[in-house]
C-alpha cells in the first residue's frame, strides 16, 4: 500500500526539502496589503519579515477547500491512502475544515489532529513517512500521531513585544510597561495554545529559562533526562546566528539526541515579529525505535 504523507507550510518544510524528505506541502495563503502570497511559493521568509517591519497589514488565512481538495485528489491518483497533517487545531481553523472535507473520502485521507506546528510539526510528518514505511496504513498512523499529540512542547522568547500588541494578544499598557522594563516574555506551544509561560529582563535570561523548561520537561514529563530517545529543535525568526549558537549549547547538554534548527514558520512570525527564538522537544515514537 503506497501512502502519501501531506503537511501543510506551518511544518516549515519547504517544497524543495519536501522533494527530498519524500512528503508533499500545502502552502499557507498570506493577505499582504490585500494582496494574497503563498508561503514557500511567491513569499519567502525574508520578504515576509521586510513588509512586516515596514508595517505592511498582514493577515493569516488557512488553505481553500478547493486547494485542499485538488492536493488530495493529485495525490490519490498515485497513493492508495494520504495522510495530512495540518497545523495545530487551536491556532487555525484549517484542521477542522480538513476533517470535514476528508468525510466524502471513505477513509482513504486520513487528518491529523496532533496539535503540532513548526519544528515539532515536521516532526510528525517525518514520524509519519517513516510508518509507512514500516507497513502502517493511514488510519493506524493517524492513531500514534494522536495518541502523543502532548508528547511535544516549544517555548519561545520574542525580541519585541509590538506584534504581540498589535495581533492583541497583550494589551497596549501591558506592551508599553514591558518594553519600558525591557521585558523578554517567555511563550509557550503546548497542545492547542499560544500561552503566556514567564518573563525574563534580557535575552540571555529568557534562553536560559527555556533551556530550564526543557530540562524539567524531560525529565518530569517525558521520562528522558538525557533525551535519548528525544528530538531537540531550535527555531527563529530571523535570528540565525543566536539560533545556531543555542543549538552548539544544546549539543552540548545532551550529546544523544539529535538537534535540527530552522526558522519558525510565518504563522507563528506574524504574531511574535523577528528576533524570536524557540527551543522545543518532541519525544521518539516507541515504533520507530
Amino acid at each position: 500500500m503506497k501512502i502519501a504523507i501531506v503537511a501543510d507550510s506551518n511544518s516549515g518544510i519547504t517544497q524543495d526539502e519536501a522533494k527530498e524528505l519524500g512528503v508533499s506541502v500545502l502552502p499557507m495563503p498570506f493577505m499582504i496589503d490585500g494582496t494574497v502570497y503563498y508561503e514557500g511559493i511567491d513569499l519567502s521568509h525574508e520578504e515576509f519579515y521586510k513588509k512586516m517591519e515596514e508595517g505592511a497589514d498582514i493577515t493569516t488565512s488557512q488553505p481553500s477547500p478547493k486547494d485542499v481538495l485538488e492536493c488530495w485528489d493529485s495525490l490519490l491518483e498515485e497513493y492508495d491512502q494520504v495522510v495530512y497533517i495540518p497545523m495545530s487545531s487551536g491556532l487555525s481553523g484549517s484542521c477542522q475544515t480538513a476533517l470535514m472535507l476528508a468525510e466524502d473520502y471513505d477513509g482513504r485521507v486520513q487528518v491529523v489532529n496532533n496539535q503540532r506546528i513548526s519544528v515539532t510539526q515536521r516532526q510528525s510528518a517525518l514520524d509519519a513517512r517513516d510508518l509507512a514505511a514500516k507497513g502502517y496504513c493511514a488510519e493506524e498512523i493517524k492513531d500514534i500521531l494522536e495518541a502523543t499529540r502532548f508528547d511535544s512542547i516549544i517555548y519561545i522568547t520574542v525580541d519585541t513585544l509590538k506584534y504581540l500588541k498589535k495581533g492583541g494578544r497583550i494589551t497596549p499598557a501591558a506592551a508599553a510597561l514591558g518594553t519600558l522594563l525591557k521585558i523578554k516574555p517567555v511563550l509557550t506551544i503546548e497542545g492547542e495554545k499560544l500561552d503566556a509561560f514567564s518573563k525574563a529582563r534580557t535575552m540571555k535570561q529568557a534562553r536560559q529559562t527555556m533551556l530550564t523548561a526543557l530540562a524539567h520537561d524531560l525529565e518530569e514529563r517525558l521520562g528522558d533526562k538525557d533525551a535519548g530517545h528525544t528530538y531537540l529543535q531550535i527555531a527563529h525568526t530571523c535570528n540565525e546566528e543566536a539560533a545556531e549558537e543555542l543549538a552548539e549549547t544544546v549539543k552540548e547538554l545532551y550529546p544523544l539526541a539529535p538537534v535540527f534548527a530552522a526558522p519558525l514558520s510565518l504563522s507563528i512570525g506574524c504574531h511574535i515579529g523577528p528576533g524570536a527564538l524557540a527551543v522545543a522537544c518532541t519525544k521518539k515514537l516507541k515504533e520507530l525505535e
